[in-house]
């Protein structure tokens, strides 16, 4: 009995010990990144789904700082913002242009209102983690909670005692397009469309609707829509009495359509009564949408899928296992793998069907096929993070983007949901694939690939969207500014990345005579160099540099000749792949070291910017300098990468800003893309366990990183790996993934 008594306390030990463990899903804070321009949102979302049911709070009130209809804004979420209008379902996190955020969901209680000026409420207690979100409206003492499968929202609210209106508003978002069609199925049922696109206004041909289907687990008293009704002559406003107001259909049940619409449910209920409301889409049809509800939420059951999706977080993000540190910088790596995966994300439906690219044509995929490609900003590191860890995603979002060129015979460059919106710079699907491929990750139709990179760097006519000025880079080995404000530089500087990049595949694939091509052609970045300031400079179409010319005009955004979105300083060694060239072309190992240091110096560095975020790694390409990044690496994390609404440094990028933080935070970067290897930093934890996808990493189930303290310092004293030790401050790829146990020993420098 005594050793019974001994046995069951240890267990009950035990127990304790295990239940007080956190879940990585228990670090996350879905608010990091909601304020400060990081445009993510809080939203519940299942790893790279479909569906993301956000709260919308940039409309309606003049108690909100940040008002979508006032001022450009991309997000349906402001952390300091307290007026909100809904839920809006799938939407987009990190972007810097307006789209989405549209299927406004909006429970009241009392009297129906349809003005969300009037029915909006400010609110509190609010609650977020990985898929799921909470608050409670002050105005009406309604308790909201979200969740969602991949295709699918399900939202529960909790009503007093009286009259509860759910508003389905079709006529609002953040989308640039307008128009939408609703209807009721039955009692507690609708089906619509709405129309969304043409995101950041590139190409304004790129619209797309998305189909829905909404159910009710509750019949309403009452049902209907409204619709505001356009004002006339003054003559027409006297004899229509819903002139320039919101028309409120109660006899009217048949399908309705215009720009500004919504459908409207009532009930009567108890105090604290619950109603829940799934919400399911599809870029294919009605039909589809409804199969993705039947298939993905056959019933009613709010909390069975919100424990579902918080498994399907903790099974993805514990890939990753980091101990040591403190909370806080547990918290910001967790924060940063979940919106790493938010993007891309899931298109097809249940039964496989998607919208091919540009011909919207349906296709069925065998094999996941992934939308919102953000290239420009993902190639650079979150790519390389799903080729690490999530080799499985990485070889599907790399056969999704070979599909793209089969339907429409170019690879994505931004794309959304079947349209391409020729967002950004560059050619950036290039850097991507072939960082997996130089990686071994090859369980694709590469030669498709290589097709298609062939076909965008070398067609120099108007067809060729990728590289839109390729004429002129193929015959004179850069861009010369033709427009005042164009972005010349900055296309020329990305295909030379491009093209260094089809180098390396060329070789690999044995075509020299290419490889020597696309080499000779990365070197022209050559051109651009300005010894009389040190930086790259604008060309004209007379060979000769842009003059006057200011190295720093382009800051904060401002109009630039011949830079997109920053400056001189931003681009001029964002040369990845050749800093030796880079180095000498500037005078040598110590001016160049001096002038890096500069840009950090003298505040030019801006780490919310692509081409510069790795300007701090730059360091150690040179020897006996690595520990510049070191220093910086710690610098810029402790100051820009916090556990707060303002944690992230400007736009999250889909991901891209979070995982420069998440790779440095593990002691690892990925330098260059098409170079299998990584640039060490000094580790923020004490060991961090990477597990390793056995299929494409045969060697090892998981790598250790381990560090070691030798004093107070931050600096690399030496590397060691599984025993032996690492010369310099870089590790292969394959190195990596076929260790067990890398130790970095770290003090003062």
């Amino acid at each position: 009995m005594i050793k019974f008594i001994r046995y069951f306390l240890l267990g009950l030990f035990v127990w304790e010990q295990a239940a007080a463990q956190k879940l990585p899903t228990d670090y996350v804070n879905p608010f990091i990144g909601t304020s400060n321009y990081g445009t993510t949102n809080p939203g519940a979302q299942v790893p790279h789904g479909l569906m993301n049911v956000s709260p919308f709070n940039v409309m309606g009130s003049s108690l909100n700082a940040f008002d979508k209809d006032a001022r450009w804004w991309s997000t349906p979420y402001e952390h300091s913002n307290s007026y909100f209008t809904g839920f809006s379902h799938v939407n987009l996190s990190g972007v810097g242009c307006p789209d989405m955020g549209s299927l406004l969901l909006m429970p009241t209680a009392g009297k129906l209102e349809v003005d969300y000026h009037q029915y909006g409420s400010t609110y509190t207690q609010e609650e977020a983690h990985p898929g799921y979100y909470s608050n409670v409206l002050k105005k009406y003492g309604i308790k909201t909670e979200t969740s969602a499968t991949a295709r699918v929202g399900v939202s529960k609210f909790t009503f007093p005692k009286g009259q509860a209106n759910i508003l389905l508003n079709l006529g609002e978002g953040l989308t640039n397009e307008t128009g939408a069609t609703v209807r009721y199925v039955s009692d507690t049922e609708l089906e619509g469309s709405k129309l969304l696109g043409s995101f950041c206004y590139t190409n304004n041909q790129a619209v797309y609707p998305i189909f829905f289907v909404m159910r009710v687990n509750k019949k309403p008293a009452k049902k209907g829509y409204w619709k505001f009704q356009r004002a006339g002559e003054k003559w027409e406003n006297d004899w229509n009495k819903d002139a320039g107001k919101y028309k409120i259909f109660t006899d009217y049940s048949s399908q309705l359509s215009g720009d500004d619409l919504g459908a409207f449910l009532s009930f009567d209920v108890q105090e604290n009564e619950s109603l829940e409301v799934q919400l399911a889409v599809s870029f294919v049809s009605v039909e589809n949408a409804r199969k993705n509800l039947e298939v993905e939420q056959p019933g009613f059951g709010f909390e069975r899928i919100r424990t579902q999706a918080s498994s399907l977080w903790n099974n993805e993000l514990s890939r990753i296992q980091v101990e040591g540190g403190t909370g806080d910088q547990k918290t910001v790596f967790y924060t940063a793998m979940y919106h790493a995966m938010i993007h891309p994300n899931i298109l097809q439906d249940v039964n496989g069907e998607y919208p091919a690219m540009e011909n919207r044509k349906t296709l069925v995929a065998d094999h996941n096929r992934y939308t919102v490609f953000s290239l420009w900003d993902t190639y650079r590191n979150v790519q390389p993070l799903m080729s690490l860890v999530y080799p499985d995603k990485q070889v599907g979002m790399i056969r999704s983007m070979i599909d793209i060129y089969k339907e429409n015979g170019w690879m994505p460059k931004w794309e959304l949901y079947s349209r391409e919106s020729y967002t950004m710079d560059g050619d950036p699907a290039v850097p991507v694939i072939v960082d997996a491929w130089m990686k071994g990750i090859r369980d694709y139709d590469i030669n498709t690939a290589y097709e298609a990179f062939l076909k965008s760097a070398t067609t120099t006519d108007s067809t060729n969207r990728i590289r839109p000025d390729n004429a002129d880079y193929v015959k004179y080995g850069y861009v010369p500014l033709r427009d005042s404000f164009d972005n010349s530089v900055s296309h020329a500087i990305e295909y030379y990345v491009a093209d260094w990049n089809l180098a390396q595949l060329a070789n690999s694939l044995g075509k020299t005579k290419d490889a020597q091509t696309f080499g000779k052609r990365a070197q022209g970045y050559k051109h651009y160099y300005s010894p009389e300031y040190g930086t790259f400079r604008p060309i004209l179409p007379n060979g000769s540099f842009l003059t006057p010319f200011n190295p720093l005009m382009g800051a904060n955004f401002e109009p630039n000749h011949g830079f997109h979105e920053g400056n001189a300083w931003n681009y001029s060694f964002a040369i990845p792949f050749d800093i030796p060239g880079l180095v000498q072309l500037m005078g040598g190992k110590r001016k160049f070291v001096d002038r890096l240091q500069a840009t950090f110096d003298k505040g030019y560095f801006d780490v919310t910017n692509e081409p510069d975020m790795l300007y701090p790694h730059v360091f150690s390409e040179i020897k006996g300098e690595e520990w510049r990044t070191q220093k910086l690496v710690k610098q810029i994390l402790d100051k820009h990468f916090t556990n707060s609404p303002g944690g992230i440094p400007g736009n999250d990028d889909t991901g891209t800003m979070s995982t420069w933080a998440l790779m440095n935070m593990i002691g690892i970067y990925p330098f260059c893309p098409g170079r299998p290897d990584y640039t060490i930093v000094t580790p923020v934890f004490d060991k961090v366990t990477i597990q390793l996808d056995k299929k494409y990493y045969p060697k090892s189930d998981r790598v250790t990183i381990r560090r070691q303290k030798e004093g107070n310092g931050e600096f690399i004293k030496k590397i060691i790996v599984d025993g032996k030790p690492l010369g310099g401050f870089k590790i292969s790829h394959q190195v990596l993934v076929n260790s067990k146990d890398i130790l970095i020993v770290t003090g003062d420098r």
